[in-house]
C-alpha cells in the first residue's frame, strides 16, 4: 500500500496538470497567445535558472567527460540510424531528427524532480550534457542543412549564445567546474541565493505539464506515419539505453539515481525546437503529432520508472 501511494504521489501530479492543460485548450480558458507568453516566460527565465542550478550543482570529473562522450555518441548513432530508416516513412526528409535528441529542458528535469525530487536534479545534468552540446551542433546543424539553411560557424555559435537555456547550461558549467558554487554554498548568503533560486524554479514543472497538455493531439490522417517512427525510436533508443547503461556501469559503479536519469532521458521525445530551428512546411503537423503521441510514451514510461523508483 505504502509503494503505491508512493507511486500514486509521483505520477498523479503529472497526469493532473497534463488535464489541466488540455482542459485550458478545450475549456478557452488559455489562448494560444496565452500560451506563447507561459512558453516565453519558461524560455527566457525559469528554464534557464533550472538548467543554471542542476549545471551548478553537478560534481564535474573524468566520469563526466566519459559521460557526456557515451550520451553524445549515443545521440549520433541514433540520428544515423534515422537516416538509414527515413525510407519507411519516405514522405518525410525530417524523420531522422525525429529519432534522434530529447527534450530534457521541456520536460525531462520537470519528471525527473518529480521522480527524484529537485535536490537530485544534477543526476539529470549529468546525463544532459552530451546531447546539449549534440543538439546544439551536430543535429542543428544539419536540420537547418536538411531545410535549405546553410548557417556557417559563426551564425551558429553567435545563434547558442543568444539562447537563454545554453546561456543557463553555459553560466552553470562555469560556476561548477571553477568551484563558485561551492564558494556560494559555503557563504553566509547561501540561505538566500537558495531561496531565490528555489522560488523562480518552483513554477517550471507545473508550467511544462500544462504546456504539454494544452499540444496534445492525435491526428488520424497521420497514425501510420507517426506509429512508424515511434516504434523506430523506441526500438532504437531502448538499444542505446542498454548499450550505453552496460558501458557506463562498467566504469562507474552503479547507481539508482543514475541510472533512472538514463532511462528517462533515453525515453524521452525528440527536441520540441524542431519547428522553432527548421523551416518544417507541409511536415510541421507529422511532426508536431509525433511529438505530441511520443510525449504521451514517455508518460507511460515514467509510470514504470515510479514503480522502479519506490522499489
Amino acid at each position: 500500500m505504502a509503494q503505491t501511494l508512493s507511486v500514486l504521489e509521483m505520477v498523479l501530479p503529472v497526469v493532473i496538470m497534463l488535464f489541466i492543460g488540455y482542459f485550458c485548450r478545450v475549456s478557452g480558458i488559455l489562448s494560444k497567445d496565452g500560451l506563447g507568453g507561459i512558453k516565453s516566460v519558461i524560455s527566457n527565465i525559469t528554464l534557464p535558472v533550472v538548467l543554471f542550478k542542476a549545471f551548478y550543482a553537478t560534481s564535474y570529473s573524468l566520469d563526466s567527460l566519459f559521460m557526456f562522450s557515451v550520451v553524445f555518441i549515443s545521440c549520433s548513432l541514433a540520428l544515423g540510424c534515422g537516416f538509414l530508416l527515413n525510407r519507411f516513412v519516405p514522405d518525410s526528409r525530417l524523420m531522422p531528427y525525429l529519432l534522434s535528441g530529447f527534450e530534457v529542458g521541456m520536460l525531462g528535469y520537470a519528471l525527473y524532480g518529480l521522480l527524484a525530487g529537485s535536490d537530485q536534479i544534477s543526476y539529470m545534468a549529468t546525463v544532459d550534457l552530451g546531447q546539449v552540446l549534440f543538439v546544439f551542433t551536430v543535429y542543428l546543424t544539419l536540420l537547418k542543412n536538411a531545410t535549405g539553411q546553410k548557417p556557417s560557424l559563426r551564425e551558429m555559435l553567435k545563434e547558442m549564445g543568444k539562447n537563454p537555456a545554453f546561456r543557463g547550461v553555459t553560466l552553470g558549467i562555469i560556476v561548477g567546474v571553477t568551484g563558485l558554487g561551492n564558494l556560494i554554498t559555503a557563504s553566509p548568503v547561501s540561505p538566500i541565493f537558495s531561496a531565490a533560486i528555489e522560488m523562480i524554479t518552483l513554477p517550471t514543472s507545473g508550467m511544462i505539464l500544462i504546456i504539454v497538455g494544452y499540444e496534445l493531439s492525435l491526428r488520424k490522417d497521420l497514425f501510420v506515419p507517426v506509429i512508424k517512427t515511434l516504434v523506430f525510436r523506441t526500438i532504437v533508443m531502448g538499444a542505446l539505453l542498454c548499450a550505453s547503461s552496460l558501458i557506463i556501469f562498467q566504469v562507474i559503479p552503479f547507481d539508482k539515481q543514475l541510472f533512472m536519469a538514463l532511462i528517462l532521458l533515453f525515453s524521452l521525445p525528440a527536441p520540441f525546437v524542431i519547428p522553432l530551428y527548421a523551416d518544417v512546411e507541409s511536415e510541421g503537423i507529422y511532426i508536431s503529432t509525433a511529438l505530441s503521441m511520443g510525449t504521451l510514451v514517455t508518460i507511460l514510461i515514467f509510470v514504470g520508472l515510479s514503480v522502479y523508483a519506490v522499489a
